[in-house]
């Protein structure tokens, strides 16, 4: 009786194990192909739970989220013969599974050997056609999008791979260049940092000269008016003593000798020597100036 039931064990186990075995479920981020010794039978085989053949089915699957491929470093040449270090990376994903599968075996790393060789080719190609300036310019984002659309009709056709996006981290100059394109750079710099010095001394000097000449024609033309106005105001002045002299002669002779006496006696340290006789104290001797 036990050996019945130990048999009856074993089957059970034995039926387990192959539907086990025979149950296998890909993921919303995976990829797969059924294999049948080792033939693609099933190119894409859909997320969820399915069923296979054990010992006669083989499954594959593959990462199908977008991948990053981040190149080595290489040298490329402008249309000037210039030498330049590109560091690039691409983004890309799995499109046609089977066609992955058969050219690159499933492998990323060599997918990404495969593409990258692609992508260096392309960049090559678009940087020989373009001198330094256009590369560091503004196109070099219209090259990438160029780049990118050559590439992924390359890649989806030739690996079944979609390539979503290439970009240039940095490009700079080999260690070897280097420092005699600094070198240069440095010395054409200096070089218009002496014409810029040169021209604003020289715009400076023209400038003091404008400033000195217009400060001469300033004064003058303020001494030309002061002189104006001083004779009018002494023809005004003129005007009016004589005015006040033909009004009363006597009077005026009068108090204009009076101011004299004031200001001639205003110190008490002045000494006049002045005839007795002069008409200086005309109006001291005789009220009426006689």
């Amino acid at each position: 009786m036990s050996g019945k039931v130990t048999a009856f064990i074993v089957f059970v186990l034995v039926i387990l194990l192959g539907a086990a075995s025979s149950i296998y479920i890909v993921n919303e981020t995976e990829r797969a192909v059924k294999l049948k010794f080792g033939e693609v039978v099933e190119a894409d085989v859909p997320p969820g739970p399915h069923f296979k053949i054990p010992l006669v089915n083989q499954i594959r699957k593959f990462d199908g989220r977008i991948q990053t491929l981040n190149a080595t470093p290489e040298r490329f040449l402008t249309i000037e013969k210039k030498s330049l270090i590109v560091d690039s990376y691409a983004k890309w994903r799995i499109k046609d599974v089977q066609k992955y599968y058969t050219t690159t075996n499933g492998e990323e790393m060599r997918a990404n050997a495969l593409l990258a060789q692609r992508i260096n080719a392309g960049l090559r190609n678009e940087f020989g056609a373009l001198d330094m300036h256009e590369v560091v310019s503004g196109k070099r984002d219209e090259l990438m999008e160029s780049l990118t659309t050559k590439i992924n009709k390359v890649a989806l056709a030739e690996f079944g791979i979609e390539v979503i996006d290439i970009r240039v981290k940095q490009v700079d100059l080999p260690k070897d260049v280097r420092q005699s394109v600094f070198d240069r750079m440095n010395t054409e710099r200096e070089r218009e940092a002496r014409e810029h010095r040169s021209r604003g001394r020289e715009m400076a000097e023209g400038i003091r000269a404008s400033a000195d000449r217009e400060k001469v024609i300033i004064e003058s033309e303020a001494y030309r008016d002061a002189e104006v106005i001083k004779g009018q105001g002494d023809a005004k002045a003129a005007e009016i003593y004589a005015g006040a002299y033909q009004k009363n002669a006597e009077f005026y002779s009068f108090w204009r000798s009076l101011q004299a006496y004031e200001e001639s006696f205003k110190g008490t340290d002045n000494v006049m020597l002045v005839k007795p006789e002069s008409d200086f104290f005309r109006y001291l001797k005789d009220k009426k100036g006689k």
